[in-house]
């Protein structure tokens, strides 16, 4: 039988995908792989690009075919035998690109290929690839001694299986809480969605009343809403501990002895190839040049940011005290009490907005956004395998009707399916045979699903989370770049990769945007004007308690691994309140265990990066101010973008993207503007 991850075929086959399927797949390919690369070297003794990096990078998409699936599906429709067998691949894996990057004979034949003549004739794109490859064996260790080497082979392959525990370890106590409600008067304040959608989890297991979770679409509406302050407690001590030694289910599936191990290995994993500590080694591969630079950025928003932020905390509070007799605000409190001062004020809240955004109104007004930009268009392709019933698959076509890439649309949260928004590639733009294979993407996001007969209906913060991760899925699919390692997302530095996704959310605040994307889901009745200058009167709305949280986290993560002393651990919840006492208004109570669930940081690739979403912000705010003044659908502006920024991928510098987009290198202004702070320091 023909194993389904080694098919022909361009997209998965994921309904004839099996557990069982995937050792067997990869035990092969890695060792196709090995074969082939020895058989390359020993062919010549001069290398080009067609005989060497061409070939190379067939194999590194054959690699990728058959382990996409299998990672995706690990992260959306988990189970015990397809943990396993990740999990088992999870070494190989490793000690197959430790085995690559450590390659005397390939370094060789890339430093022939960079110092020869073919090289001033490639064309920018190639040259770039190269270039990474040289510093990624650099950083692969290629300088160590044998010794060494082994040292870092088994590193890597400590570090994937930890990373992946540690993700898994967040979903399992994600899930392993619940609560039933059986009284509905504890749901006083929960919006009708909230209630409904909570009904129905409960049916789902065959539950009579109301079962909440610590899923988003469950859990931040009883943050955000419930009027029993209790409930509010209970289940912000649940999320808040998870997999901790702390909370309901203390002890079980702790993170902390992980993040410790992590931090070690990372900060050994750095010294060794020469670098202080980690956050420099992370450098290596962003724009950014030092960390001093990093952390020159994160402090000087947070002291624009945090004066702001205290004036919004006391506001806060007094609101509280003289509108509800509460003279202790707690951290259970705070969304609640938010969200009380947002409608006093402006008269608003996300549950009166969520009747405008259907998702049937938010798809087609959210392509349409693109097409006005781009020239592209976008259209919902049938008999393409899913992995659930939930899932669409899109077509995007340039202005003549050329096919430019694919992306499966994955909207809803379930039981087995990692939490979080994102996106990523399953198939890179190639030239294969002398034809482009289109890209592909996922784009996966955890919204309430659709309640009975309604479709689902989104909050306007959800909308935003959309466009994110479309400026992303756009990325990826519009390059015009067709080597695998700079093509789309690939190759472009972390701390710019976040532009194209930050930089589309702005048309979510657009008038003439929300005409295409928001209509009433019964009445199709268009989002009322006086309606939308509350909401835009709101965009602001403790916009620096917001800024000061995302610098919390971006200045912890990279002074944590910064600051790694190996003979006093990680020191994690010391360096936090250090942080904290540095940057942050709102304390949590002692047994708050964020970093346990820090997913971002210890299993998703933003170590020491984190501070990449305040650092691409400046980027997609300044970009965004191009069409500002020159009109939000300004077609030659989308078409400079497009040409500039999303068609480029990672074929040079994104410095130099943004220069030919904008003219000049960016500027903090318009990130200031657009969170109401004041420029001045």
């Amino acid at each position: 039988m023909i194993n389904p991850l080694l098919g022909a075929a361009d997209l998965p086959s994921y309904a004839a995908i099996r557990p069982e399927h995937i050792e067997p797949a990869i035990d092969r390919v890695l060792s196709e792989n090995r074969t082939e690369i020895e058989r390359l070297l020993a062919a010549r003794t001069s290398y080009t690009w067609n005989h060497l990096i061409q070939p190379l990078e067939e194999l590194e998409d054959r690699f990728n075919k058959a382990w996409s699936p299998v990672s995706h599906l690990h992260a959306v429709l988990d189970s015990e035998a397809l943990r396993a067998a990740y999990n088992a691949c999870l070494p190989k894996l490793s000690a197959y690109a430790t085995e690559v990057g450590q390659h005397e004979g390939l370094y060789r034949a890339y430093r022939q290929i960079a110092e020869g003549s073919e090289y001033v004739r490639l064309d920018a794109a190639q040259r770039k690839v190269i270039d990474n490859a040289l510093r990624d064996f650099r950083l692969s260790g290629i300088a160590l001694s044998p010794e060494q080497q082994a040292r870092y082979k088994d590193i890597q392959q400590e570090l994937s299986q930890l990373s992946a525990r540690f993700a898994e370890n967040v979903l399992d106590a994600t899930q392993g809480w619940t609560k039933r409600v059986t009284d509905e008067t504890q749901l006083a304040g929960l919006p009708e969605s909230a209630r409904a959608l909570a009904r129905q989890t409960a049916q789902q297991r065959a539950l009579e009343g109301w079962l909440l979770t610590l899923e988003l679409p469950s859990y931040l509406p009883v943050l955000n809403y419930a009027d029993d302050r209790e409930l509010r407690r209970e289940l912000y001590e649940a999320f808040c501990t998870r997999a901790s030694d702390q909370g309901p289910n203390a002890g079980r599936w702790d993170n902390g002895p992980l993040m410790e191990r992590l931090l070690a290995l990372r900060h050994e994993l750095a010294q060794m190839l020469g670098f202080q500590d980690y956050s420099e080694y992370s450098l290596a591969t962003k724009m950014a040049d030092s960390p001093d630079q990093v952390l020159a950025f994160l402090d000087g928003l947070a002291r624009r940011a945090r004066p702001q932020a205290q004036r919004e905390l006391a506001e806060l509070r007094e609101f509280a005290r003289a509108e509800f007799g509460i003279e202790a605000l707690e951290a259970w409190d705070i969304g609640y009490y938010s969200e009380k001062l947002r409608q006093h004020r402006y008269r608003l809240s996300q549950e009166e907005l969520r009747p405008y955004f259907p998702v049937t109104r938010v798809l087609p007004g959210l392509f349409a956004v693109a097409e006005k930009l781009f020239g592209i268009a976008i259209r919902l392709l049938d008999g393409i395998e899913v992995w659930h019933p939930d899932v669409r698959v899109y077509e995007i076509a340039d202005s003549s009707g050329q096919p430019r890439g694919r992306f499966y649309l994955d909207l809803y949260a379930r039981p087995h399916k990692r939490g979080g928004a994102w996106m990523d590639g399953c198939l890179a733009r190639r030239v294969i045979d002398g034809r482009v294979r289109l890209p592909a993407a996922y784009l996966v996001c955890n919204f309430t699903p659709p309640l009975g007969e309604d479709p689902a209906l989104l909050t306007h913060g959800e909308v935003v989370t959309l466009f994110h991760e479309f400026g992303h899925g756009l990325h990826h699919l519009l390059s015009k770049i067709d080597y695998l390692p700079v093509t789309g997302i690939h190759g472009v530095e972390w701390d710019a990769v976040e532009l194209p996704s930050q930089f589309l959310e702005n048309w979510c605040w657009s008038r003439e945007a929300l005409a295409l994307l928001a209509g009433h889901y019964q009445t199709g009745e268009p989002l009322p004007e006086a309606l939308y200058q509350r909401m835009r009167a709101a965009k602001t709305f403790q916009a620096g308690i917001l800024m000061v949280r995302q610098l919390e986290f971006g200045l912890f993560d990279f002074r944590l691994h910064r600051e790694f002393d190996p003979a006093r651990g990680g020191r994690v919840l010391e360096l936090l309140d250090a942080v904290r006492r540095q940057v942050a208004v709102i304390i949590p109570p002692s047994y708050n265990r964020f970093p346990n669930a820090f997913t971002h940081i210890f299993s998703g690739g933003y170590a020491a990066g984190y501070y990449s979403y305040k650092w691409a912000e400046v980027l997609s705010a300044d970009a965004f101010s191009a069409f500002e003044e020159n009109g939000v659908f300004d077609a030659p502006t989308g078409a400079r973008f497009q040409r500039s920024v999303l068609e480029t991928g990672g074929s040079r510098p994104a410095l130099a993207s943004f220069v030919e987009f904008r003219g000049r290198e960016p500027r903090i202004e318009p990130l200031l503007r657009a969170n109401g702070i004041k420029a001045a320091a």
